[in-house]
């Protein structure tokens, strides 16, 4: 039996997102009025599915990038470094997170009274509860939604022959400390590209993801699949190499036509022309940043068998 339209369009709905956005300016206030970022050239923006507007019920903490723009990485060679007229950073992406770590810590910090209190019950203060370092991200417990604050520098990827020090693809990149390497991602890009599609598909594909995110939990609740198997921003770029022509009004064709392109495509043994939205990274291979091909293969089989057994 086919999963009824009903279905299919309860789970395109989109959550609430006001507290989102209210999470958001938060934190920007928190950073804005920080002293020793006043002087700053930073930028603070909604990333993940509340920006891209493919957040569904349950969603939870909010993503937000604080990108200083001061400074930057690139992809330049010293030789055609050497073509271009800069000067070396004094106060880079070490010093930028330890100031933003500060500004939310002072902003949202606990008053005196609860902090002595946790003291008397806890044997500690608990002034920095409400912000915790993770392993890429500052966990944030603001007053409306948890927020996951990624702290990064501007990153300029320069075409191959680089001849203006102006003209480069904007990303941003942090730097993870327990492993020992810079993440390169590209945000406002991603964003971009999915609202010029949802436009082409006369705005079907955004309802799309949410539908295939809320099938994903569904089977993730029936134990069809494991929890980590089809992460949403992996989920929203395979469904950006979905031809625009498969989005149908109705989601019942939608449905078929997109899982149907999908099983006959991730089974051809060449993957590469998979890119994530921002289409400047392959979708699948071996980095962190990358999803494994057979774990998309087994989210769509069982995506073929939700359809076929639906009960």
């Amino acid at each position: 039996m086919a999963i009824p339209e009903s279905q299919l369009e309860s789970w395109s709905s989109k959550g609430a997102d006001t507290t989102a956005k209210q999470t958001h300016e938060s934190i920007r206030k928190a950073l804005q009025q920080y002293e020793r970022l006043k002087s700053k050239d930073f930028e603070v923006y909604l990333q993940g599915s509340y920006k891209n507007d493919t957040n569904i019920r349950g969603n939870s903490d909010v993503d937000i990038v604080v990108q200083l723009n001061s400074t930057f990485r690139d992809n330049l060679s010293e030789e055609q470094k050497g073509g271009f007229s800069s000067t070396d950073a004094t106060y880079g992406w070490n010093e930028f997170r330890s100031d933003v770590l500060m500004a939310l810590r002072d902003y949202y910090a606990e008053p005196l009274c609860y902090r002595l209190l946790g003291l008397l019950l806890e044997g500690r203060f608990r002034d920095w509860d409400k912000v915790r370092e993770g392993r890429k991200c500052l966990k944030v417990q603001t007053q409306y939604l948890p927020a996951d604050a990624v702290v990064c520098i501007q990153y300029r990827k320069y075409p191959p022959s680089p001849r203006d020090p102006d003209k480069y693809t904007e990303g941003m990149t942090f730097y993870v400390q327990s492993e020992n390497r810079w993440v390169i991602n590209y945000p406002k890009l991603h964003y971009e590209n999915g609202v010029r599609k949802n436009k082409n598909t006369n705005g079907l594909y955004k309802p799309t993801i949410r539908l295939f995110k809320n099938a994903r939990t569904h089977l993730i609740k029936r134990g069809n699949i494991a929890a980590d198997i089809a992460p949403s921003y992996f989920l929203e770029c395979l469904l950006y190499n979905v031809p625009d022509d498969k989005f149908d009004e109705s989601l019942q064709k939608t449905f078929c036509n997109v899982v149907n392109w999908l099983h006959h495509w991730l089974s051809q043994a060449n993957l590469s022309q998979f890119v994530c939205q921002n289409e400047q990274l392959p979708l699948f291979g071996n980095s962190p940043e990358q999803w494994s091909a057979d774990k998309a293969r087994q989210f769509v089989r069982q995506m073929i068998d939700l359809w076929k057994n639906w009960s």
